[in-house]
């Protein structure tokens, strides 16, 4: 998985004002959980556009005080009116230690199904998986060229040795479904074998 790096420093103070005078400066208050105890840190508000306002999912190399730590975001808070983010929590990672992510799914193929008329339905966009970091994929490949109209993609499809899903076996990832234009090309074609039935 593709990794993007922070650069922050440490606080030396946690309270309420040093916070607000934090987030005064355009700074992030944030906080690193997993390791022997929380580390708390700040750093810039630019620093994470790339790591959150995306579809896809990074890993984190935080460099503090010149100490570099490998880390997944956990969970972030946003202002309810600015959008601006209030404060960052991440999770640290280590080489043989497990960990579970939301990881995007990505389509491949084309199904004959939306071909024919109908409705692709795309329920689940991520799905949780827990690996190493080393097996962490940058996202979970779902090929649907074999799904007709009525056919679903079910997790069982999506099986691989390098992580496991924490989703139950029938989870649905994508389906195509009837539609309107669907009915109208099977109503065409029964009209035609119909007239040429009649011809002969």
């Amino acid at each position: 998985m593709k990794s993007i790096t922070i650069k922050g420093s440490k606080r030396e103070s946690v309270g309420k004002v040093a916070t607000k005078a934090l987030r005064n400066a355009g700074m992030v208050p944030c906080v690193i959980y997993g390791g022997d105890k929380p580390m708390h840190f700040s750093a810039e508000e630019l620093a994470f556009k790339n790591l959150v306002y995306t579809p896809n999912v990074y890993t984190a190399e935080i460099h503090v005080d010149g100490q570099k730590i490998s880390a997944i975001l956990q969970d972030i808070q946003f202002h309810p009116v600015t959008d601006k983010i209030l404060h960052v929590d991440f999770y640290q990672l280590f080489d043989d230690k497990e960990v579970t992510m939301e990881i995007p799914v990505k389509l491949t193929g084309t199904s004959p199904g939306v071909l024919n008329g109908g409705s692709l339905r795309f329920t689940n966009r991520k799905l949780k998986v827990k690996a190493i970091p080393a097996n962490l994929p940058d996202f979970v490949t779902a090929d649907i060229s074999s799904l007709k109209i009525g056919n679903k993609l079910v997790i069982t499809s999506l099986f691989n040795d390098d992580y496991t899903f924490m989703h139950p076996e029938n989870t649905v990832v994508v389906q195509v479904r009837t539609s309107r234009n669907a009915t109208v090309v099977v109503e065409e074609e029964e009209t035609e074998a119909a007239e040429s039935a009649a011809a002969e």
